[in-house]
């Protein structure tokens, strides 16, 4: 496998082994799709390295259903009866979080999304994973309902060796500042382009 050429060496007193083990923060965001799946994908990577996998839907729905969910409860299964890979926890974190926020109140929406953050800092304290997926949550951020200055300062805090992956569009410039490794996807073309609606496999 190509092993790839850093551009610069920064004298941070690392060694090239710690440098290359640190801790990361990735943010996937664009107005494309393919932000989760990206996502996901890593998580993949994570789960076949013995990592324990936690993810934090901050969802279009609670009651949606999604193939990546049934396929990572799958794999949380699978280290549990064999050992192979690491432990999963997939977590929905309230319902309307994202951008449809059909149910319930703005107030509602934005104390259930608080709580939801102040349980992915907890288990940032007590370091319970080592690969967190928070997917959508630029929204809450977007929308005023996680403080974007509170979350950089955590995710700059975090102890020990947990890795973090934010999805969602319009992620936050403070984020992106703070995050060592950023994506954008871009739209070429969509099949909703020409009239066609989501697909079983495809899009869940």
């Amino acid at each position: 496998m190509p092993q790839g050429q850093v551009v610069t060496v920064p004298a941070d007193g690392l060694t090239t082994r710690q440098r290359r083990n640190r801790p990361l923060v990735v943010v996937h965001t664009g107005e494309m799709k393919g932000k989760s799946t990206a996502a996901f994908g890593l998580a993949l990577r994570g789960w076949n390295q013995g990592w324990s996998i936690g993810v934090f839907q901050f969802v279009k729905s609670a009651k949606w259903k999604v193939g990546e969910e049934a396929a990572f409860r799958a794999l949380g299964r699978v280290h549990e009866q064999t050992g192979e890979g690491g432990p999963v926890e997939w977590h929905k974190m309230g319902e309307g979080w994202s951008w449809t926020r059909k149910k319930g109140s703005e107030d509602d929406h934005a104390a259930a999304a608080a709580e939801g953050w102040a349980e992915i800092r907890r288990r940032f304290e007590t370091q319970a994973h080592d690969l967190y997926v928070l997917d959508e949550f630029t929204y809450p951020m977007k929308w005023g309902w996680v403080d974007v200055r509170e979350v950089v300062e955590v995710l700059a805090a975090r102890p020990g060796r947990q890795h973090v992956v934010i999805t969602g569009r319009d992620a936050a410039p403070e984020l992106i500042e703070a995050a060592d490794l950023v994506m954008e996807t871009t739209k070429v073309k969509h099949p909703m382009d020409a009239g066609q609606k989501g697909q079983r496999g495809i899009e869940w």
